[in-house]
């Protein structure tokens, strides 16, 4: 009997409950039904608000506790999977694991029960586009590749389908991670900085979410880590197996890097191999080069380094992160709205040599706007700012001793309309206009997604 076959015979008479009914879980939930699985739906949604989709999983035999109470009875349950969306230490969650609940989630079953070698990739900034590189890197090779986890796709529901010989590369969130103790064959992090700090409430519980990824692994496993990354770097001693590292500045003993010829290289203890020039990467931005090198580390031996270089001539990136979505009358619109926090709108400032008209802001994540602040000064000519963040994100660009009002003017609007419209006004030939929020999106928008599909279709409608 396989893992899979064993954790559904196990779990056949168990009373499970599911909190939310977002990306992650609906496909689960329809799974465990099929299996005939007692499933209880718990959520804040009325009937009314969850629409057809409250019927359909209805008519398939789900059971459902709705509206303000709806955590207030996760004791009568054997099992509770949570959304990434809500936060383990939830008082309520933990009351649940106290009285014998086993509170757990789609990825920590996965990592469970997978049959086959998982490389899983985390990290505050650059995780979604080095996760899409793996997996195009091993597609390449003629592997057949399973990519989910923080990206949009659950990969319990085909758990399956899943061989052996398959590869899955998955990307974690601090929220999925808070709550695992089992880590991949393959852990990467891209680099540590403050985010989500809203929700974790500190820095110290952020970056123990994130270890995670780490933590867990056994003597055969292998860790990438960033080496220019301070608080990355110095994680090489909870390194259990093999690490190798990556870096932009130096010369790891064991990674990659970018030589002084702009090469990116990798070092096997002292056997260095070049790989490919930085301009065959079809994606713009030095933290693109760094998404590579990230990639190559992770995946070196295993990828030879003529798809390596094909994969790099011909991946176009991921949606919201510096996606090009238009031209008009000679200005360059570009959608950044995965933009959430201010590393990530320095990636974007970095990206071009020309000045920007930048939309932001958004809702609050609890972080300091001041780190982005010097360089919008030297490099944005409009700020547009909107949401709940607008008045913070002002005060940290004009209390920076580079602000200068005839340099970078501000202007606060109301919502992404009247922004784009005003982005499109000030727009002159040769200008890069870019929404690069530095804020979660849920003031305005239920993900960074929808906030990032309504200022293309607003772009394309000018």
């Amino acid at each position: 009997m396989t893992k899979v076959q064993k954790f559904f015979k196990e779990i056949q008479n168990k009373k499970v409950a599911f909190i939310g009914t977002g990306v992650t879980n609906t496909d689960i939930i329809k799974l465990f039904l099929a299996k005939k699985i007692d499933v209880t739906i718990c959520d804040r949604k009325s009937a009314e608000q969850m629409g057809d989709l409250y019927s359909e999983l209805e008519n398939l035999g789900a059971k459902y506790i709705m509206g303000e109470k709806y955590l207030d009875s996760l004791t009568d349950f054997d099992i509770v999977f949570r959304s990434p969306g809500v936060y383990f230490n939830n008082e309520k969650l933990q009351d649940a694991i106290k009285n014998g609940v086993a509170v757990t989630s789609e990825m920590e079953v996965f990592f469970d029960i997978c049959p086959c070698k998982i490389y899983a990739v985390t990290g505050s900034d650059g995780k979604t586009t080095t996760t899409t590189i793996i997996s195009e890197l091993f597609k390449s090779e003629g592997k057949r590749v399973h990519l989910g986890g923080n990206i949009g796709k659950a990969l319990l529901p085909i758990i399956e389908e899943i061989n052996e010989d398959d590869i899955a590369v998955i990307e974690l969130s601090s929220f999925q991670l808070l709550s695992m103790r089992q880590s991949p064959d393959v852990a990467v992090i891209t680099n540590i900085t403050p985010n989500h700090l809203n929700v974790h409430g500190t820095m110290e519980e952020y970056i123990y979410a994130k270890c995670n990824i780490l933590n867990h692994q056994n003597a055969f496993s292998r860790t990438v880590l960033s080496y220019d990354n301070e608080t990355t770097k110095n994680l090489n001693a909870l390194v259990r197996g093999k690490l190798s590292y990556f870096s932009r500045f130096d010369k790891p003993y064991n990674g990659s890097f970018l030589n002084e010829n702009n090469i990116l290289c990798y070092n096997e203890y002292g056997n260095v191999t070049e790989v490919m020039n930085m301009n065959e990467i079809r994606i713009p931005g030095m933290h693109n080069v760094e998404n590579y090198l990230t990639a190559i580390s992770a995946v070196w031996g295993e990828v030879s380094i003529k798809n390596i270089r094909k994969i790099a001539k011909e991946f176009g990136g991921v949606e919201h992160r510096i996606e090009f979505v238009r031209e008009i009358n000679g200005a360059k619109y570009y959608n950044n709205s995965i933009a959430s926090s201010p590393t990530r709108v320095l990636a974007c400032l970095n990206s071009f040599d020309e000045k920007q008209i930048m939309i932001q802001g958004g809702s609050d994540k609890g972080i300091s706007f001041e780190p982005m602040a010097d360089a919008i000064c030297e490099k944005v000519r409009v700020l547009i700012l909107m949401g709940e963040t607008k008045y913070k994100i002002r005060d940290a660009v004009t209390a920076s001793k580079k602000y200068n009002p005839e340099s970078t003017q501000i202007i606060i609007v109301e919502d992404m309309q009247e922004a784009v419209n005003t982005a499109y006004k000030y727009a002159k030939k040769g200008d890069i206009v870019s929404l690069s929020p530095a804020c979660a999106s849920f003031d305005m928008y239920r993900m960074f997604e929808d906030r990032g599909r309504h200022f293309k279709q607003l772009v394309n409608a000018l």
